[in-house]
């Protein structure tokens, strides 16, 4: 065995260079045992169903990222310290470990993020009052964004770059992109928004100005709505958050006004007894709460009045059906009682005294005759 300490390789001899590999593999070895030991305590501790596991989870998930090509350059860096070598091959193989495990904290940093969006797109799909699973796609090409430009600046700084100036230059640049694409990143952040605050999600019925329309797809730069006719509707993230938007996905109950008239020669026993007729009419009906019926005032040809109730469904199928089943009692009733329901009447009156041959018309030799 002497000549394993006698025969010499770059100034070491082959007992050291054996000594280096072991501790090399030792090393590696260590870190992949406490990769399996860590995850799997982590994952036993998530499968308790609490709130909080779900922490010990993304752990778990960021973990079993882990590298073992990029951690062989941390343990190369260990096995090296066993030989004599010059203080140069030390730096590069130090900056290369510190290079190494900047690009594993990224790969964990990304697996944690994706790990969340993941979850709550999941959670969005299931739910729809989440919603608006296409935008969290947004959320996570930001996230990844800034997480690798981090590593990069890290990065670059270990390996002796000056990126004061590379910093300066980006803000710059920064500066006129933004300028340029200052539409697209206004939509890009409305996307954000929305997401975020959540005005409206997949599935929603939603009245924007003269459009109408279901959500079918939150992007990054746009929002499209399914119309009732059939087409699709594309607005900018931005015009939606703009405009005053009305949710009808979100209302709990509908509050219903609607009006009828009956004729000037209705008698007044009779005018008294409707308000209490159209209050009968509601009770006797299910999803309707009756609010109240009045003889609102007169109108040009009729008596007018105003009736009040609450759907306390929103569906617009089931308002309709209970509006149809009013209506027809109303005219049951009303025709039992003698009632009629106005219709718009014009009357034309001319004075007694009126002379008929004023509206004969006049020839030209009379009017000259009147004239002379």
């Amino acid at each position: 065995m002497n000549w394993l300490s006698g025969y010499q390789v770059l100034g070491n001899s082959v007992q050291a260079w054996l000594t280096a590999t072991g501790i090399t593999l030792a090393a590696l070895c260590a870190f992949a045992i406490a990769r399996r030991v860590v995850v799997g305590r982590l994952g036993a501790i998530a499968k308790q169903g609490t709130t909080i596991d779900r922490v010990f989870e993304s752990l778990a998930y960021a973990l079993r990222g882990t590298r073992l090509w990029l951690l062989l350059f941390p343990a190369l860096h260990f096995g090296l310290q066993a030989l004599h070598l010059p203080e140069r091959a030390y730096g590069i193989a130090g900056k290369a470990a510190a290079v190494a495990l900047f690009l594993q904290i990224g790969v964990w940093g990304s697996r944690q993020i994706r790990f969340w969006i993941d979850n709550s797109k999941a959670r969005a799909a299931e739910d729809t009052n989440l919603g608006a699973t296409t935008s969290l796609g947004a959320v996570k090409f930001v996230g990844l964004t800034v997480l690798w430009a981090v590593v990069l600046l890290v990065v670059l700084q270990n390996l002796g770059v000056d990126i004061t100036a590379l910093i300066a230059g980006l803000g710059v640049g920064g500066i006129a992109v933004a300028l340029a694409v200052q539409n697209v990143l206004g939509d890009l952040f409305a996307s954000l928004s929305i997401v975020i605050d959540k005005p409206f999600v997949v599935g929603d019925f939603v009245v924007v100005g003269e459009f109408a329309g279901t959500v079918e797809h939150v992007g990054l730069k746009t929002t499209r709505l399914r119309s009732l006719s059939g087409e699709q509707l594309v607005f900018a993230n931005s015009d939606m958050l703009a405009a005053r938007l009305r949710n009808y996905k979100r209302m709990d109950t509908r509050r219903i006004v609607f009006e009828f008239r009956v004729p000037l020669s209705t008698p007044h026993d009779q005018l008294a007894s409707i308000p209490a007729m159209v209050r009968e009419i509601l009770d006797g009906i299910d999803n309707a709460v009756f609010d109240r019926a009045h003889f609102r005032g007169f109108g040009e040809s009729a008596f007018d009045f105003e009736v009040v109730y609450i759907m306390q469904t929103p569906d617009y199928t089931a308002y309709m059906d209970t509006q149809q089943a009013i209506n027809l009692e109303l005219v049951r009733r009303f025709g039992e009682a003698g009632i009629a329901f106005a219709f718009p009447v014009r009357t034309l009156e001319f004075p007694r005294a009126l002379n008929l041959r004023q509206l004969a018309p006049v020839d030209a030799g009379e009017r000259r005759a009147a004239a002379g």
